[in-house]
């Protein structure tokens, strides 16, 4: 049985400047990207992992492949560039959620392959309603797997590391299950008639927002009950005269007590702390 496969957009070109411009900027993000979790060793950048798995799923429209009679080189130039301007929106960190620009990228896809199946009619595996799912047998950090699942594929991850493996549960697997319900679990207590603590029937618990929300809740009532039961075992520390006199350096041009231990600024004796950390 012969299978007659289009040239992919990977195979032929990429704007690879913007790829690698996003990808640098990954390093340097400290909110919402998995690295903050967990720093898996050979994680790869979001934005290649997203970008990869597109040019690999999209059919170059370059006259080459010679499915197209009558195709010019500026029409077909034409058409990578919208996809190359679709690949510009997605790698942007901005992005990663945008519904918009996803669903720009999802139908380029969906519109390849059934461009594919049509060449491949009546051959097994060719559904024009049923996309590939993707596999990847060592997942690792699972940046490819949750792209793939990201761009509208089903995602199938699995390692060998059991470290892996529960990353990739967390990321792939889990939220899914959960998409775009309201938390279950109890208020924080100490949250309850405050604006946070207040419910709202028009929240947005799209996405995994409300799975978010419910670890939040669950993990402040666990460091509530740590609290009642071995609180005692890790006292507040009082800030004693002696402890201020002991680090008085004496007054700065503005007039304020400097000390030798910044954390004492603005502090008064009696005043009780939390400690951070016991030796």
């Amino acid at each position: 049985m012969t299978i007659r496969t289009p040239k992919k957009l990977i195979e032929v070109a990429l704007p690879l400047d913007d790829i690698n411009v996003a990808s640098a900027r990954e390093k340097s993000i400290r909110h919402g990207h998995p690295s903050t979790l967990h720093l898996w060793w050979a994680r790869r950048p979001l934005a290649a992992a997203r970008a990869v798995i597109f040019a690999q799923m999209v059919n170059d429209p370059g006259g080459e492949r010679g499915y197209y009679a009558g195709k010019t080189r500026a029409q077909a130039d034409a058409e990578r560039e919208k996809l190359f301007q679709i690949l510009r929106d997605l790698v942007l960190w901005e992005n990663t959620n945008n519904e918009e620009v996803l669903a720009r990228a999802r139908a380029a896809i969906a519109d390849s392959w059934r461009e594919t199946c049509a060449l491949n009619q009546g051959k097994p595996g060719f559904d024009p309603e049923q996309l590939p799912a993707f596999h990847d047998p060592f997942a690792g950090g699972g940046a490819l797997p949750l792209e793939a699942q990201r761009l509208g594929l089903e995602s199938h991850a699995s390692d060998l590391n059991p470290v892996a493996v529960t990353i990739n549960k967390a990321m792939i697997e889990i939220p899914p299950k959960f998409a775009g319900r309201a938390p279950v679990g109890p208020e924080i207590e100490a949250e309850r008639g405050t604006k946070k603590g207040t419910k709202n029937a028009f929240e947005d618990w799209s996405g995994a927002r409300g799975l978010a929300e419910d670890v939040r809740r669950y993990g402040a009532w666990m460091r509530e009950q740590a609290q009642q039961r071995i609180g005692h075992l890790y006292p507040r520390i009082v800030v004693t005269k002696e402890m201020l006199a002991a680090n008085d350096l004496g007054k700065n041009e503005k007039g304020e007590t400097c000390y030798q231990n910044q954390g004492l600024a603005g502090l008064q004796a009696g005043q009780e702390l939390t400690v951070i950390a016991w030796l």
